[in-house]
């Protein structure tokens, strides 16, 4: 692989004008295919086989709706002070205003709350309801702009006025904040590179392969089912990597710069060395992104996929476009300034340019007991983490959604939001109204049932629909308690009044799913840990090596959850991270953060230990390795580290709940993985275990393949080529 990439960086610098062509051409093509083929992202996030959704899909053959997949809005009412909702004046202006909605040609229907009986106790609140003839994701601005220009005016007369609904709220995919973190990733590269000039090129190779990467999630939501979120992750992800991936090649290319190589063989060198660590840490994050597709839940799957896709293509503009560019700019980057080597006054200089190194291998056992308590102690939350999903109760008050979600609270309890529905099958006999009410008498005696509206049934006269409202909202404990206990009470029911229940509804699909995705956590980290250290050990040679490396992710990935759980479920820091309501953890989060930090986590380990191998194996001095390690790559992986965290601060600052969390997480997985972990726990282990670090059995190493990511293979071959150009030399001389 080292050779192959060897090759294909001398061949991008003489070709670089063919290369940078064609890689603009394919982002145009692909942007041209993407938006002539439109946008068409699907926010199915259900699964298959869950007692819920068998439910809810025999629900929908009894009682099919031709309006299920239509988009609606809710405009949400309040009267002013000393006024309801039922005079007479009113009841005219809201009757006016419905009929400026109604007026609008994509409008289905609308009903008012007179007709849809939605006024609460008082008469002080109620909802209008709203349906489009298209999907909620096809309801055009201009629809919009019709629905808040009633509001505005009703906001006017005095009324309160909100918008709830999938026909008015859409996610937001994408934030301005985001480039605030390209921004402070630019200052760390200008900063860590020597010139904003190169400070700039990782990102625009970035942005191209983030940009040919999202164009073709595009075109796959036109094939596939890709939730929208999906693109979030997948932003986050591409641009993140993009950046580090060509810090890595530019840095080394910079180094053999130094080491007085020829640009075009510095630039194929560092295609060569760095850009096989490069593909190593690509496919890894790309095989755990993959390994979604394990947990057996569909959107986790696309979304894997989607966030493997521009990883991947992040990799491709790493190693074909950054070598042409470099050739391109040719002299107007710089190496760095050599260190004159033997002289007394430049071994002090290089000691105290190393005192991160020095402080870690000189006191190990502080250093890992140090790191090791700090990341058990903010992984602590993590014990009564409690995981469901968000709805607009989390979002800022100023957002109309958040208001009208409130005051349907405030109408009708946290429980409207999550109504339960009961689907009862009897025989359709004689007794199936007597054996119906009976299961509703006792439904009503459950805890937390605070209504049981009438059985409806269906056509066929022996399915019938019972809808129950909790007192507690969809990620209760007490609405999750509510759903179990109606399960567990349906055998006994069946057999004592004949009538066969089960339950469904939004909350209840979603409580299975929570359950789904905690129950495949475990099985799912399993799988990551071994393909860790099986990876590793191919890597480095080693058995305690990846064993370290396994350990250390474990214990990042803990703290990493336990401060999202400190966080957005405890309801710490909320401010700071603009957070407005506490909330429970993203139920596929952890799944999201296992799989996504495993292969960053990565990243990290090869950057930093191959550079203590490959000084090991030179001197087979333990301590002066590790120095080494963290003198020539130490600086590479915290620059790459806060690159990191400055892109997911920048999804951090964004309005949308979801991104917020994901980008939270991984902002301080990376924070804590590449600063604590790696800098501070690694070093430290590697110290203490000294040549022990790197016994391999040789029974072992003889049966497994050597992955060469540290690129000797390259080393080797230029060697051979100067060795050869100097005996060519020597002849002619002699000649």
């Amino acid at each position: 692989m080292s050779k192959l990439l060897y090759r294909l960086g001398f061949w991008s610098a003489k070709n670089r004008i063919k290369v940078l062509i064609g890689s603009i051409t394919l982002l145009v093509a692909a942007a041209v295919v993407a938006l002539s083929m439109g946008i068409h992202f699907g926010e199915e996030t259900n699964i298959p086989g869950l007692a819920s959704q068998k439910t809810l899909e025999v629900m929908e053959k009894e009682f099919p709706n031709p309006q299920s997949g239509l988009g609606t809005t809710q405009l949400v009412l309040k009267a002013p002070d000393n006024e309801t909702l039922v005079s007479d004046a009113a009841q005219q202006l809201i009757g006016t205003q419905l009929k400026e909605v109604a007026a609008d040609p994509e409008v289905a229907s609308v009903v008012s709350p007179y007709d849809n009986h939605s006024l609460n106790a008082d008469s002080t609140i109620g909802y209008a309801t709203i349906t489009y003839k298209v999907p909620g994701a096809d309801v055009t601005e201009v629809s919009k702009d019709t629905v808040i220009q009633v509001a505005e005016s009703l906001r006017d007369a005095g009324w309160q006025a909100e918008l709830i609904g999938d026909g008015f709220v859409k996610m937001a995919t994408s934030s301005p904040t985001e480039g605030l973190g390209v921004l402070l990733a630019l200052v760390i590269l200008a900063v860590a590179l020597g010139s904003i000039l190169t400070g700039v090129l990782p990102i625009l190779t970035a942005a191209l392969g983030l940009g040919f990467g999202i164009m073709l999630i595009i075109i796959g939501t036109n094939l596939f089912d890709i939730p929208s979120f999906a693109l979030s992750l997948a932003g986050m992800l591409g641009l993140a990597v993009g950046i580090d991936y060509a810090l890595f090649i530019i840095a080394r290319y910079r180094q053999q710069l130094a080491e007085g190589y020829e640009r075009r063989e510095a630039i194929a060198i560092a295609n060569g060395t760095a850009g096989s660590a490069v593909v190593f840490a690509g496919v890894t994050v790309i095989i755990a992104l993959i390994g979604f597709s394990f947990v057996g839940v569909p959107f986790l799957t696309t979304m894997g996929i989607a966030g493997a896709l521009t990883v991947f293509t992040a990799i491709l503009m790493t190693i074909f476009v950054v070598p042409a560019i470099l050739e391109v700019l040719g002299g107007k980057i710089k190496a760095p300034a050599k260190r004159a080597k033997g002289t007394g006054s430049n071994q002090k200089a290089a000691r105290r340019g190393n005192v991160w190194g020095r402080f870690v291998t000189g006191q190990p056992l502080v250093a890992v007991v140090l790191g090791v308590a700090l990341l058990g102690t903010i992984a602590l939350p993590f014990f009564h983490m409690e995981t469901g999903l968000g709805n607009d109760g989390h979002k800022s008050p100023d957002k109309t959604e958040r208001r009208a979600y409130d005051l349907l609270s405030e109408a009708y309890g946290e429980g409207y939001h999550g109504p339960l529905v009961i689907l009862a099958e009897t025989d359709g006999g004689e007794e199936a109204a007597a054996n119906l009410a009976k299961v509703i008498n006792e439904v009503k005696t459950y805890p937390n049932v605070i209504a049981v509206n009438p059985a409806v049934t269906g056509p066929s006269g022996k399915v019938s629909l019972i809808t129950v409202m909790p007192a507690t909202g969809p990620n209760d404990s007490e609405t999750v308690d509510l759903v179990h206990l109606i399960r567990d009470k349906a055998p006994e029911i069946e057999q004592q009044d004949h009538v066969k229940i089960g339950v469904t509804g939004s909350t209840a699909v979603n409580i299975d799913i929570t359950q789904k995705l905690n129950q495949a956590l475990p099985k799912f980290c399993l799988i990551i840990v071994g393909l860790a250290f099986v990876l590793l050990m191919l890597v480095f040679r080693s058995i305690l090596v990846p064993i370290k490396a396994v350990l250390g992710f474990i214990l990042s990935l803990g703290a990493t959850l336990g401060f999202v759980t400190y966080v957005v479920q405890d309801g710490h820091f909320q401010n700071l991270f603009h957070f407005y309501a506490k909330a429970p953890v993203f139920n596929f989060l952890p799944i999201i953060v296992v799989g996504v930090l495993f292969g960053l986590a990565m990243d990290y380990e090869v950057f930093l230990v191959s550079r203590m191998r490959e000084e090991f194996k030179k001197s087979g001095d333990a301590k002066k390795s590790v120095l080494a390690g963290i003198r020539h790559s130490g600086g590479v992986v915290t620059a790459a580290g806060l690159i990191m965290v400055a892109v997911f601060t920048g999804f951090v600052l964004a309005e949308e709940p979801m991104v917020k969390v994901m980008g939270l997480a991984l902002a301080f997985g990376v924070l804590f993985d590449a600063f604590i972990v790696r800098m501070l726990i690694v070093p430290g282990v590697m110290t203490l275990l000294g040549k022990s670090a790197w016994y391999f059995p040789k029974w072992l190493d003889r049966l497994l393949p050597n992955l060469d990511v540290e690129g000797e293979g390259v080393m080797e071959e230029v060697e051979k080529k100067r060795l050869d150009a100097e005996g060519e030399t020597e002849i002619r001389l002699l000649g």
